[in-house]
């Protein structure tokens, strides 16, 4: 009997090499060639524990999980198993003398703690997280060392490891991973792990001044219940799917902090000196809030005002979501066919980059991996910081963000993570108006941070496609989920008579990181538009793929209507806009797009800026496992001003869409949200002669 499984992230290269080319098709997606299926024969996951007596304790583990059926059925799962020395320090540890003084409860836990709904070998594992969570929700994190033998090996959570001569040991439903030990999840808050953590106790002592410690206590909605809610099918573009409400609605947090060694090396401030931590956050912070300065609540005896310095100061080392590892905080990292980096940006022209709320009002902060060897200053290549700009005109270093997983404390808690940075992360006057003052690019994945906090960003397969005809209609999908979103779950979105459906990522889809919003029906959506770093004018840019199955939407700005509806059946070469002066149209793989001057990139930008539309940036693409095709070249993958207005960054504005189709047009009126645009007027408003808003 034979089962057929497709790589996640990085192929088996021991096994076969990816090939041929997915077929470019005149559709918003691409579908992969069916040759590029791994199979595999032998045993189910519960035939090899069964079959190998070094692994009976876990198996009597599974088995009262009442978890025997699931690992016997098809699927894609990886197995961290501890082995009988492993369960057995692990019993020793609790005081118990065998696996029948484990409840069920400890065993549904432990079992499940070791699964993860997807497959991965250990070459996958070469950032600090697994990008799955375990069957418990959790993040595992990985780490590469060397055992005692001077092997290459995965670490787990810091202390257990994968052994290196039975690693990656395929099963017909996913890959067994033999660890040495049990592998164990803190259960404890946020803020618990950070007081146990002696090197960040100012910052702890911080948070509890402050009063911000009651605000990190949220862990999960417990009124939330998914059973019973019935699934969404739905046609998008061609491809017949389905959608299924969150498992969870979970809350969390992400904490960078500072460590006393650097506070007092760099600052002189010493440990638990809060006095000190407050002067240099009036330091910071003065320049930005000046009205506040003469303020009551703005003194050392008023920590918890929300005008204070020093809460401000903490407020923006905490992000509203919970990430797992420093890999959640800037786009997924894959090894696929041509590319080996980023999904979907260009390294060698942009760095990839993520916007993040953060928990002071109105802010938020920007966080890069650094791809650009031409811009690298003191930085490191491949590694993450915080509010950077290091270019032809600033040298703005920002803070690194240190991935390390320790063994002597643990980072990432039931509702929470932090990590280490090396510097003060500050909405200092700098950011504000240097390295924010800049073209703000987000995935509608981070518009919502209840999509990361979820673990709903990158689920599933996003190098396979499912059968057409509603063929992932099953408990679990072998490729992923898609997701859609009933009214309440995503904070700060309201709407009526539509559906709101996330669509898994796709590496042959064309949209930016392979995933999509859409709206179904006869929708009046609105959301709260991420904050602006300062108040001024600034544009509201929306990319999108164009296609004769969507509709017609007309924009609001804080309910004001703005500009004609934007159709969403019409391409940059229609007579809407610049017609066959866009070049050549066959779906991006080639164009007279590179050939043109800077001038004449110039005066094509001025003359569809004035239309209200730009092309797509030339640094994001979608790819097959043999080419990549440049959202530029595209007449269908574009973006549209959705209007140019003043904005007020001490307020919350709102961004509504409204249905303006003729009937259900094409697919119920479908309307696609790829990403967003928040575009300062230094970067917009550029009308030289000559002149060219950079188009990356």
């Amino acid at each position: 009997m034979k089962t057929t499984v497709f790589r996640k992230i990085i192929p088996l290269l021991a096994v076969v090499a990816l090939a041929g080319p997915l077929a470019v098709v005149s559709s918003c997606t691409d579908e992969p060639d069916k040759e590029n299926f791994y199979s595999f024969t032998g045993e189910m996951m519960t035939d090899y524990l069964k079959n190998r007596t070094q692994y009976s304790e876990f198996y009597s583990i599974v088995e009262k999980a009442g978890m025997t059926d699931l690992l016997s059925t098809y699927g894609h799962y990886t197995c961290f198993v501890p082995d009988n020395n492993a369960v057995d320090v692990y019993l020793q540890k609790r005081g118990l003398a065998s696996v029948d003084n484990l409840t069920k409860l400890d065993c549904d836990t432990i079992a499940k703690t070791h699964l993860v709904n997807n497959m991965y070998t250990t070459a996958e594992m070469n950032s600090d997280r697994l990008t799955t969570t375990n069957m418990m929700g959790r993040v595992l994190a990985t780490s590469q060392g060397f055992d005692a033998d001077s092997n290459a090996v995965v670490f787990l959570e810091g202390t257990a490891h994968i052994y290196y001569n039975l690693k990656d040991d395929s099963v017909e439903n996913g890959i067994m991973q033999p660890i040495d030990m049990v592998i164990e999840k803190s259960n404890s808050y946020l803020t618990d792990i950070v007081e146990k953590n002696s090197k960040i106790s100012t910052y702890y002592a911080a948070l509890k001044a402050t009063g911000l410690l009651d605000e990190l206590m949220l862990v999960e909605d417990e009124t939330w219940e998914p059973k019973g809610q019935s699934k969404y099918y739905y046609t998008s573009d061609f491809w017949k799917e389905v959608a299924w409400v969150p498992d969870t609605k979970k809350y969390g947090f992400t904490l960078f902090a500072v460590p006393d060694t650097i506070l007092t090396s760099k600052y002189g401030i010493a440990k638990g000196d809060l006095r000190a931590l407050y002067d240099k956050a009036c330091e910071l912070y003065d320049p930005v809030y000046p009205g506040d300065v003469n303020a009551a609540g703005h003194s050392f005896e008023n920590l918890t005002d929300s005008v204070n310095p020093l809460r401000r100061f903490m407020q923006y080392h905490l992000l509203n979501k919970s990430v797992g590892g420093t890999a959640d905080l800037t786009p997924l990292e894959v090894s696929i066919g041509p590319v080996n980096g980023a999904f979907g940006i260009e390294e060698t022209l942009a760095n990839p980059v993520d916007w993040h709320y953060t928990m002071l009002p109105h802010t938020m902060m920007k966080i890069e991996q650094l791809t650009l060897s031409a811009y690298v200053g003191n930085g490191t290549l491949r590694e993450r910081y915080i509010n950077r700009r290091y270019d032809k005109t600033y040298t703005i270093e920002g803070q690194h963000i240190d991935p390390t997983i320790e063994t002597e404390y643990v980072h990432d808690g039931l509702n929470g993570h932090y990590f280490y940075v090396d510097d003060i992360v500050a909405f200092s006057s700098d950011v504000q108006n240097i390295v924010q003052n800049a073209r703000i690019r987000m995935d509608f994945s981070t518009v919502f941070p209840e999509v990361i906090t979820n673990g709903l960003r990158y689920e599933g397969n996003p190098d396979q496609d499912d059968d057409s005809g509603y063929a992932d209609d099953a408990a679990t999908p072998k490729n992923g989920r898609n997701y859609y979103f009933p009214l309440g779950y995503l904070d700060g979105v309201t709407f009526t008579n539509c559906y709101v459906v996330l669509r898994r990522p796709h590496i042959n889809f064309w949209s930016w990181q392979g995933d999509e919003w859409n709206l179904f029906g006869d929708y009046d959506f609105s959301f709260r538009l991420p904050p602006v770093p300062y108040t001024g004018d600034w544009q509201v840019r929306l990319g999108f793929c164009a296609l004769g199955t969507r509709g017609v939407m007309q924009t609001y700005f804080d309910g004001v209507p703005q500009g004609i509806p934007l159709d969403m059946t019409k391409n940059l070469n229609s007579d809407l806009y610049i017609g066959d002066a866009f070049g050549s149209t066959d779906e991006g793989s080639v164009s007279d797009y590179d050939s043109k001057s800077d001038e004449d990139k110039a005066q094509e930008q001025k003359l569809m800026k004035n239309l209200g539309a730009y092309r797509a940036p030339r640094s994001i693409f979608h790819f097959s496992t043999s080419a990549k095709y440049f959202f530029v070249k595209n007449p269908r993958t574009y973006r549209r001003i959705l209007c140019q207005v003043r904005i007020d960054a001490t307020k919350d504005h709102y961004l509504r869409f409204r249905v303006a189709s003729d009937g259900k047009q094409g697919n119920n009126n479908e309307f696609m949200l790829d990403y967003l645009e928040l575009v300062p007027k230094s970067v917009y408003g550029v009308d030289g002669a000559g002149d060219l808003e950079d188009d990356l």
